[in-house]
């Protein structure tokens, strides 16, 4: 199967690592596993014969099994909101909360597609709170949801700790590891949100489920934040690279710099 475009544009996603990084992924494995998909770009990109997609967002893996299920469904409910999106619309439908796993999923890629920033934020009650953007199209050229269906249907789909996928990964398994970048001195400005999600002594346990996994021989590639605590924390690994993006998360185009992240195969 050809590569595909991934359904999500998604905070820290890694579109634009692919093409960088693909000389460091393995040649041949059994399966692609990713413990935290996101946008799950890597997946995408190689549109692998199997695969494990996890990630602790239960409303994104479902609206991947709804994809997976009926996607005719999906795309008729998204060009209803396309047929639909106002300013109002767009605050109507945040708002809602649909019955159906498939329309959750729509109103899902929805938001994602229109928000500011291609977000994904919720409040204390759990209830998705991002702005409406300045992008109107909600289906877009670059969407094949035909071939992103086939490649979920062969491919295991779940929600739940990071800890328990990289510890069942086997042999000639592929881990793209993509975690939140939680750094020890708290300095990578998202501290209060990652905090809550995801701690220092989540990316202890994280380097040491890695680290199990390595001795299974399974082939592991992992980004993370290009700080000191993380070289320290990995510097037992095979190899470290530094990889340059463009920051995203600056409201101004003008105001976006370039960043650096870590490479590491593990």
């Amino acid at each position: 199967m050809d590569s595909l475009t991934p359904v999500f544009k998604w905070a820290g996603g890694k579109r634009w690592l692919v093409g960088q990084a693909e000389n460091m992924f393995p040649h041949t494995f059994r399966r692609l596993v990713e413990p935290f998909a996101g946008s799950a770009a890597v997946f995408f990109r190689i549109a692998p014969p199997r695969g494990w997609l996890n990630d602790i967002n239960h409303e994104l893996m479902e609206t991947y099994s709804a994809l997976a299920d009926n996607w005719k469904a999906v795309a008729a409910l998204l060009k209803r909101h396309q047929n639909n999106h106002s300013h109002d619309y767009y605050y109507e439908v945040r708002g809602a909360k649909p019955i159906s796993p498939t329309s959750r999923a729509a109103r899902l890629i929805y938001l994602n597609r229109t928000c500011f920033n291609g977000l994904y934020r919720v409040n204390l009650k759990g209830e998705f709170n991002v702005p409406i953007g300045t992008k109107s199209t909600v289906l877009l050229p670059s969407d094949n949801f035909s071939a992103v269906s086939e490649l979920l249907r062969k491919s295991k789909l779940t929600s739940v700790d990071f800890e328990e996928v990289i510890d069942k990964a086997k042999t000639s398994d592929f881990l793209f590891v993509d975690p939140p970048y939680t750094v020890r001195h708290n300095l990578n400005g998202f501290i209060k949100y990652n905090e809550r999600l995801f701690s220092w002594s989540d990316q202890i346990r994280l380097r040491d489920a890695l680290f199990r996994a390595r001795s299974r021989g399974v082939h592991i590639v992992l980004t993370n934040a290009d700080h000191e605590s993380i070289r320290d924390l990995y510097r037992d690994c095979i190899s470290m690279n530094i990889v340059t993006r463009q920051s995203v998360m600056a409201a101004s185009s003008a105001h976006r710099k370039l960043a650096t992240e870590l490479l590491i195969l593990v």
